[in-house]
């Protein structure tokens, strides 16, 4: 079973032969330890205590976030835009607007 995007089928926990789960498990291991050094340089590691190494039935690596609190996820969302803001480049005498993942407290 695969979501939408055809990504994430069921955790491995019954091993099938010939699946490459070691290689899976260490790719998403290394992203896994990646994003958690950058979390912990931001000061958020506290907030991604659930981030983990997994593996599919397929043998696909999963970096899973684990539960978080609705603050850690938008502080995440907010990092994101803004970095993809920062590689955007922008017209010429054009200030770049700063985007924001906040809902408008108006608009209720």
């Amino acid at each position: 079973m695969t979501d939408r995007r055809g990504v994430v089928d069921k955790r491995a926990e019954n091993l099938m032969p010939g699946v490459p789960y070691v290689r899976g498990w260490a790719r998403a291991r290394r992203g896994a330890d990646t994003l958690a050094a950058q979390l912990t340089a931001l000061g958020l590691e506290p907030d991604f205590p659930g981030l983990t190494a997994d593996v599919n039935v397929s043998g696909d690596g999963l970096v899973r976030l684990g539960i978080v609190r609705p603050e850690a996820a938008l502080m995440l969302a907010e990092l994101i835009v803004s970095g993809l803001a920062a590689e955007m480049p922008t017209p010429a005498g054009r200030p770049q607007e700063a985007a924001s993942t906040r809902p408008n407290a108006s608009a209720a």
